[in-house]
């Protein structure tokens, strides 16, 4: 491997020009000729049996070029980013330039760490909610409890709004019933809109046994088979229901909680809701001083690094929905998009989450952060003691470098949030840079390789 030329590009890339030669290419063209061969029919040779050269005089000399660049390239594109020091943040994206007898040439652009200039980090000012809670607030916590336990009783009168009707219906057009218009004891509950309008008004005054045929025109939206249609259900009521909604009172809160008495369930449900709402001020006060944050920041940041956060993204989210027994595919289909459509409402959270790791990168490079290896010690103990995990098992499970990297960040986020200060937000001097446009251009993908110049022969590497 050779490095022939470097390039700095915009927006935090290089681009290398790396030349393999003919000893190695040939190696990797050999070993894909022997990988190969017993797959090739040859005339006049038994599968396996055919020299190369006849393989490549039927073929072309270049048959075997894509599968030995592609197992050449990647280690040589590794070398050369170690060669020339560079940070490799994201996928780079190769170009074959040529392949032949004397070795192959190809381009790399290399996503790499981009410099970021930190603008103020300490003092910054955000406004931050002060919650409260009225008794508005923790009647509304109560209604679940009272759903709960709200008991539906059966009642001897006519059918009013509110209640529930248990019903037999059939549906039927021009006297013949139709697909899907029929349902035995069903439940129905009057006034909640659930069937096709005029149905419900119609139950109103009924009693229990009584029988009615209701005139119904479907809407017009609905579907093809009925839209606009005047149909009639031959409806039959089997039982009236009222909802029965308990006394708010301190028998009600021994039934539901733990409490004795009303007036301890009340100040729980409020004392949990004033935290909560609390947790809430002050996560949107920590965004909006992270927001500052990132604004004060001047920075370039290559698509390549968001399409690697991406990934991790997406790999997260696949594993939580496994853990439910779900797949990515039958989530998507189950939510009518596609998967690039998935990936894409995920981007500016990968946008953001390189933004803040470069920010706070830069914030713990300027004031030396260190983590120590006692402090990585104690943060593996509290894991294990937190999962009840052995100690031994947290530290085979967790990577000691990427912890110590993630508590170095973390105290550089200590710091910034100890600075600052609730206030109105001050106007910003410093605008950072470019990191918007990593999303109106096309998005790096993963390692891909494109021609430019033929090879020696027609049968040349195809673009991936």
């Amino acid at each position: 491997m050779k490095v022939t030329n470097v390039e700095k590009k915009e927006k935090s890339t290089v681009e290398l020009t790396i030349q393999v030669d003919a000893q190695e290419f040939e190696a990797a063209v050999q070993k894909a000729y022997l990988k190969n061969r017993s797959s090739i029919a040859v005339p006049g040779f038994r599968k396996g049996k055919a020299p190369r050269k006849i393989i490549e005089g039927m073929y072309g000399s270049g048959v075997f070029y894509e599968e030995a660049i592609n197992a050449v390239y990647p280690g040589a594109y590794a070398e050369a980013v170690k060669e020339q020091g560079l940070d490799d943040v994201g996928y780079p994206q190769v170009e074959i330039e040529e392949a032949g007898k004397d070795g192959f040439t190809f381009k790399a652009l290399v996503s790499v760490r981009p410099e970021v200039k930190m603008g103020k980090y300490k003092g910054l000012t955000a406004e931050k909610e002060e919650p409260t809670v009225s008794d508005e607030d923790i009647d509304n916590e109560m209604q679940p409890l009272v759903a709960r336990a709200t008991r539906m009783l059966s009642v001897d009168r006519e059918i009013k709004l509110g209640d529930t009707a248990v019903i037999d219906f059939e549906g039927f057009d021009n006297g013949t019933p139709f697909e899907g218009g029929k349902g035995e004891n069903y439940s129905l509950e009057i006034g909640s809109g659930s069937f096709v309008p005029g149905f419900e008004d119609q139950l109103i005054g009924l009693k229990a046994g009584d029988e009615k045929e209701l005139n119904i025109t479907f809407p017009e939206d609905y579907h093809a088979d009925l839209a606009g249609k005047a149909v009639v259900f031959k409806v039959k009521v089997n039982e009236v229901k009222e909802s029965q909604v308990p006394a708010l009172d301190d028998e009600f809160a021994k039934d539901v909680s733990e409490f004795e008495t009303l007036a301890e369930l009340k100040k729980s449900l409020g004392d949990k809701l004033l935290e909560r709402r609390k947790g809430d001020a002050e996560s949107k006060y920590e965004n909006a001083i992270i927001d500052q944050l990132i604004e004060n920041m001047e920075v370039e940041i290559p698509n390549g690094m968001i399409e690697v956060q991406l990934d991790k993204l997406m790999d997260d989210f696949a594993m939580r929905l496994q853990a439910q027994g779900i797949s990515v595919e039958d989530y998507v289909n189950m939510m009518g998009g596609n998967p690039q459509a998935l990936r894409e409402s995920a981007r500016p959270t990968a946008k953001r989450q390189v933004e803040v790791e470069l920010a706070m990168t830069a914030i713990a490079d300027a004031e030396k952060f260190e983590v120590t290896d006692d402090e990585v010690e104690a943060e593996l103990k509290k894991i294990a003691e937190e999962y009840k995990m052995e100690l031994d098992q947290v530290k085979a499970a967790v990577p000691a470098a990427e912890l110590k990297k993630e508590m170095r960040l973390r105290k550089a986020s200590e710091l910034v949030m100890s600075e600052a200060k609730v206030g109105a937000p001050k106007k910003t001097t410093r605008k950072k840079k470019a990191a918007e446009e990593t999303t109106d251009e096309a998005p790096a993908e993963k390692p891909k390789r494109t021609r430019k110049k033929k090879t020696e022969e027609t049968e040349e590497p195809k673009a991936e």
